[in-house]
This record gives C-alpha cells, sequence and structure tokens, in this order.
C-alpha cells in the first residue's frame, strides 16, 4: 500500500465498501459524539468522515494538521448520510491514524469562513485561506481557463513564443518598474508593461501567428478589476492581416470561452455589436458600455443654447429619458440626488411628464420653445422622466455614472448575461493641459487612418486610429490595434506628440531599425485573462482570482514585500538611497 494515500476522497464510494484504503489530507471538523469520535478529512477534491471508537487514536489532534489515515471503508447509517459531499453515504473505519504536520490549536481564522475574514488578514496567511474550497476552487478554475484559451490559439496555427521579463523602459502609459544592473553602472532593465515591441519584432522576423500568455508590470494604483504591479494577459499579434481578420479573431476566443465556461447564462452571439469611439461616448458617456443597460444618453446642449437658466447655460447638458417611472415616490428621486452629490455633481434636474404637462423643479425655468425641442428630440412619453447632467468638462463622465446608477436602481440590469461589444476608431492623439502638447491617446504604436495623409492635413483631434476594445458589461477586456509598420509614418505619428527623431530612435531601436527591412503589415490584441475569470466566477474583486495577490495597497503580507535589502546588496548594483 503507498504511504500516504491510495485515494482521493472523491473517488471513494459504494463501491468500495470493505476494501482497505489509505486517504491524506487535513482535519476540517473533529467531533466527539460520547465515546464515538468523527474527523472530517479534507484533501482537494472533497471531504471524507473518519471514526473510531478508540479515544487514543485522535489524542491531541487539532484541527488544519496534516494527517494520513488507513482503515475499512464502510455505509453510514441511513440517519447520517450527509448530502451536501459527495462520500456523504460512506466513512473510513480507522486502523491507522498519523499525523504529518501539526496545525497550532488556536488558527487565524476558521478555513472554512476565511472568505468573510478581513482581506489583510486572509493575505497574510493566503495558504490557510487557499484550504477554503471556494478559494482553491478559483484557482483550479483559473488554470481550466488558461488551459483551454491555450488550445484555442494553437488549435488555430498560432505558434507560443516568450519574449524577455528583462527589457528596457518604454512609454505605455503607465510607470515602470525598473531593475538595476549590476554589470552596467548607473543603467536599469525595466519589467515589461507589455510584450508590445517584441511581439512586432517577431512579425518582423517572419512569424506569422503570435501567442503568449504574458505576465505584465505596471506600477499603477489598484482597483477592484486590476491588480497593483502585475497581470497577465492572452497577447497575440498576426501579419498580413486587417483590423477586420483580427476582431473575428477575438470574437471567436470570447464566444467560445465564456461559452465553455458560462454554460447557463447569455452570451452574446457573434458578430459582437460594434460602436465607434465617439458613438460609444455620446450614447453612453463612456468608452466602456455595459449594454445590459438599456438606457441612452442624449445631448440637448442645443436646445438650450439661448437658456436663462444659469446651470445649463453656456455648458454640455446631457440627458436620460426613462420611461414609466414618474410614480416613484419622493425619496426615490431624493436618492437619486445624493448620489449625484456623492459622485461630485451639485445635483441632478429631472421633470416628469404628467397628463401631458412637465412636473418638476427646473419646469418653471423652461420655454415654451424649449418644451417644444425636448418633447420632439427626447421622444417623451407620459409617465416619463427625463434627468439632466450640466457640467463644463464633466458631462459624459457624470451621465454615464447616473446611467449606472438608474440601471441599478430600477433592475434593468440581467445578472445571467454576458453582453460584449467592440469599440473602435479612437482618436490617435488627445491634448494634454498639464504637459501642454499632444499625446498619445492609447497605444503609441497604432497605424493611425489615413496613414501619412491624415498626419499631414487634418488636425491631431481628428486623426483616428486602428485601434480597438472588447467590452463586456462595462468591463474593458481587451485592446488591441493594427500596428504602424512604416518608418516614415512612425516619425511623424512621434513627431506630433513631441518626440525628436533622435529620441524616438534611441527609445525604440529596434522597432525603428526594423521596419528599415520590409517589415510586414500585422495587427494584433491583449486580452486580459484576470478580469475574464473575474467576470466569469461573478466576483467583486479581481484578487480572488489570483493565488497570491498583494494587497490594494501593493504589499504582500504574505513574503513581506517590498522590503529591505542590505548594504552589500545596494552597493553591487550602484544604488545609493536618498
Amino acid at each position: 500500500m503507498k504511504e500516504y494515500r491510495t485515494h482521493k476522497c472523491c473517488e471513494l464510494s459504494e463501491k468500495l465498501i470493505g476494501s482497505e484504503v489509505r486517504v491524506a489530507g487535513f482535519i476540517e471538523n473533529i467531533r466527539d459524539h460520547g465515546g464515538v469520535i468523527f474527523v472530517d478529512i479534507r484533501d482537494d477534491s472533497g471531504v471524507l468522515q473518519v471514526v473510531s471508537n478508540d479515544d487514543s487514536i485522535f489524542a491531541g489532534i487539532t484541527r488544519e494538521s496534516s494527517v494520513t489515515v488507513k482503515g475499512v471503508i464502510r455505509k453510514r447509517d441511513e440517519d447520517d448520510y450527509n448530502e451536501r459531499i459527495v462520500t456523504g453515504t460512506i466513512e473510513l473505519l480507522v486502523d491507522e491514524f498519523q499525523v504529518l504536520g501539526k496545525a497550532l490549536n488556536v488558527l487565524p481564522f476558521e478555513v472554512m469562513t476565511s472568505k468573510e475574514v478581513n482581506e489583510d488578514v486572509r493575505l497574510k496567511y493566503r495558504y490557510l485561506d487557499l484550504r477554503n474550497s471556494k478559494v482553491k476552487n478559483n484557482i483550479i478554475f483559473r488554470s481550466k481557463i488558461i488551459n483551454y484559451l491555450r488550445n484555442l490559439m494553437i488549435n488555430d496555427d498560432f505558434l507560443e513564443v516568450q519574449t524577455p521579463i528583462l527589457t528596457a523602459s518604454s512609454p505605455e502609459g503607465a510607470r515602470d518598474f525598473i531593475v538595476p544592473s549590476r554589470k552596467f553602472h548607473g543603467k536599469f532593465y525595466a519589467l515589461p508593461q507589455a510584450p508590445q515591441q517584441f511581439k512586432q519584432l517577431l512579425m518582423c522576423g517572419g512569424f506569422d501567428k503570435y501567442f503568449q500568455v504574458a505576465p505584465c508590470f505596471r506600477d499603477e494604483d489598484a482597483r477592484s478589476d486590476r491588480l497593483y504591479g502585475e497581470f497577465y494577459q492572452l497577447d497575440l499579434e498576426m501579419s498580413f492581416v486587417n483590423e477586420d481578420d483580427v476582431l473575428e479573431v477575438g470574437e471567436k476566443i470570447f464566444y467560445e470561452t465564456f461559452k465553455e465556461f458560462a454554460k447557463d447564462k447569455k452570451i452574446t452571439p457573434r458578430p459582437f455589436k460594434r460602436l465607434t469611439y465617439k458613438e460609444a461616448m455620446e450614447k453612453y458617456g463612456t468608452d466602456k458600455p455595459d449594454l445590459r443597460n438599456p438606457l441612452e444618453i442624449i445631448d440637448v446642449t442645443k436646445v438650450f443654447e439661448e437658456t436663462t437658466f444659469r446651470p445649463f447655460k453656456g455648458v454640455p447638458v446631457k440627458a436620460i429619458v426613462v420611461e414609466e417611472i414618474a410614480d416613484k415616490s419622493n425619496s426615490w428621486f431624493n436618492d437619486l440626488v445624493e448620489y449625484a452629490n456623492s459622485i461630485g455633481m451639485p445635483g441632478i434636474g429631472y421633470f416628469k411628464v404628467v397628463d401631458g404637462s412637465f412636473v418638476g423643479p427646473i419646469d418653471k425655468f423652461l420655454t415654451d420653445d424649449e418644451r417644444d425641442e425636448l418633447r420632439e428630440c427626447a421622444h417623451l412619453k407620459e409617465n416619463s422622466v427625463i434627468f439632466f447632467i450640466a457640467d463644463r468638462n464633466n458631462a459624459c463622465r457624470y451621465a454615464s455614472l447616473i446611467r449606472d446608477e438608474l440601471g441599478r436602481k430600477l433592475d434593468l440590469i440581467d445578472k445571467d448575461e454576458y453582453a460584449f461589444c467592440i469599440v473602435n476608431d479612437f482618436p490617435m492623439f488627445e491634448w494634454s493641459e498639464e504637459e501642454e502638447r499632444y499625446v498619445f491617446m492609447h497605444n503609441p504604436f497604432s497605424m493611425p487612418q489615413g496613414g501619412m495623409d491624415s498626419l499631414n492635413n487634418k488636425d491631431e483631434v481628428d486623426i483616428l486610429a486602428y485601434q480597438y476594445d472588447f467590452v463586456c458589461n462595462g468591463v474593458e477586456m481587451a485592446s488591441g490595434a493594427v500596428r504602424n509598420h512604416d518608418l516614415d509614418i512612425m516619425k511623424k505619428v512621434f513627431e506630433i506628440a513631441g518626440y525628436e527623431e533622435e529620441e524616438l530612435q534611441r527609445r525604440f531601436k529596434a522597432l525603428y531599425e526594423a521596419f528599415k527591412y520590409g517589415a510586414p503589415p500585422h495587427a494584433g490584441m491583449a486580452l486580459g485573462i484576470d478580469r475574464m475569470i473575474m467576470l466569469l466566477l461573478d466576483e467583486d474583486s479581481i484578487r480572488e482570482t489570483i493565488a497570491f495577490p498583494m494587497t490594494a495597497g501593493g504589499c504582500d503580507l504574505l513574503m513581506n514585500s517590498p522590503s529591505e535589502v542590505d548594504e552589500m546588496q545596494l552597493r553591487e548594483d550602484h544604488i545609493k538611497i536618498r
């Protein structure tokens, strides 16, 4: 017989009654029923009840100790069946019980309820937290997702290639993590924010389809849907393709994966709805719209061009119309006003349509012409309510948040649906008030629509890029672009963003040189694996999707990092702390 186990818990059934087996795992629970002691043993497959009439066998045991147990499988009394576990009709009568690793008498928390514990405590004792079946199952689920994605790519003739982790600093939109060089005094490596340049160089090297489950490193603050420091993406690139070719691949990956792992939910069929960036901002106030919410934003700025109502005068005015809610209570509307205040708005204007008239606090400020124009452009119906969002700089953002809140308050969002869309035609540049120059809105390596002609003849704000995002339920799931493969266009694009050619050549030397040798047209994208798993698991925090997350503040409480290093290490790396 094997030293520690012959079976996992899930492999035991009534077919093995009378058989001698050995199992191993952790003690989940101990119950003394007056002369008969029951112990629940948990491994990564399930739980098994073991029993003995000999108290001495279990003497001194503690919960969460690791053990191996030998004995004979027998059937439980029918009154003692446990339908909550696979082995609920059998138990193991103990012949031999051995503690392999003894746990302390007092645990930091109860493993079975660890998800209810303060997150910092969970992360400090993550090895205990991972014994919770829910937490462990998330990590197992992650493994299955990554394996499925890898098989999808290989079956579609993509070649898996690993790109360097130690590389050069690159302006990808976030701060780099830098690594001092021992061998090259005063110089630094950087951890890759993405494998962007390397995958483009693979295309220049004649590879046709590349993919990688890639770790990426960015020194940017965490959010509920963004990890601090590092994350994983399914990175892919293709040669001799256009935007539609890549979008078809992305649609297939998302649709097939969600169909496989979310069988009981509605998934947007292919092809996914496509929205231009301009259309998304106008209708939803964001480039990450949640299409489960049917409400849309309309622009009513022109209606109030001549208004005497000060809050609407000379500023963008957005509106959201909701039908059949005019009979809601005053407290319902007051709650919405309070929400508006909480996000930085001075309030929110609205009126109801009742018996053909406008009823509400701002109606008295409207002229008859404005009322008529609103009826026409907003298609106002009886018992509907129109909400107004006016702000000089943040009208779109506030309107988007109010739309989301209305969706929640009115229960308009189907939680059993994954609503996908594609947002494309992003602006190539945006004006930075802080830097007083045009900067890249997204990826600096994207191909501008219209090529050199657009760069030479259009205003910077009117130049669009072949850039696209996949969005699901209001979360950005993937981002990509048709890449610039023309050196002259590359020079002009970076010139507009304030880079001299010498700096371009220095910072992106590899691409600068590679584009001189017949670079093929190429395009690609990167899918956020952590976010995909978060949505599929219906978790509120992305940290629930990985085995050893940092805190939201960027601390690893388990390994005590970031930590100090000794003086010798600093000297070897030519570092002095100021």
